[in-house]
């Protein structure tokens, strides 16, 4: 493959990463509902004959809360990785992020998959050492 059609790959690449990083982040926005849940039932109607209604609310606002913020973790980890293939840069850490969306099925398993295989191609990885010297990547 010719260094043009590789970039251009790794641009493709990189808009799809945007593209599912901003559906993880909007899929990981449903719990705010349990979230605001769980809130009213500490804040909300709890009365001295239903105290165990702000235990519960709390233990729906703490799993709802670190899914949210799981969820974030995750989109923004997708999004960077789909900016370091767009300039070439980091290349273990968009091999990690790629690794990462293998886990999310079924879109982020071939993002994942097609990513890691594109990564792995010597003119590719000749493309990072040209654009981030001080990071060798060994070619096989």
């Amino acid at each position: 493959m010719s260094v043009s059609s590789d970039r251009d790959t790794l641009h493709l690449l990189s808009i799809f990463h945007f593209v599912l990083a901003g559906l993880i982040a909007l899929i990981a926005c449903i719990p705010l509902i349990h979230l605001a849940g769980g809130l009213f039932m500490i804040f909300g109607g709890v009365t001295e004959q239903e105290p165990g209604l702000s235990v519960v609310g709390g233990l729906f606002s703490l799993i709802a809360g670190a899914i949210i913020l799981l969820g974030w973790g995750i989109a923004y980890l997708v999004f960077r990785g789909g900016q370091y293939l767009d300039r070439q840069e980091n290349y273990h850490r968009c091999q990690i992020a790629a690794a990462v969306l293998c886990m999310i099925m079924p879109f982020g398993t071939i993002l994942g998959v097609f990513t890691l295989i594109t990564l792995n191609s010597d003119d590719v990885k000749k493309l990072f050492n040209q654009n981030n010297p001080a990071e060798k990547v060994q070619e096989s």
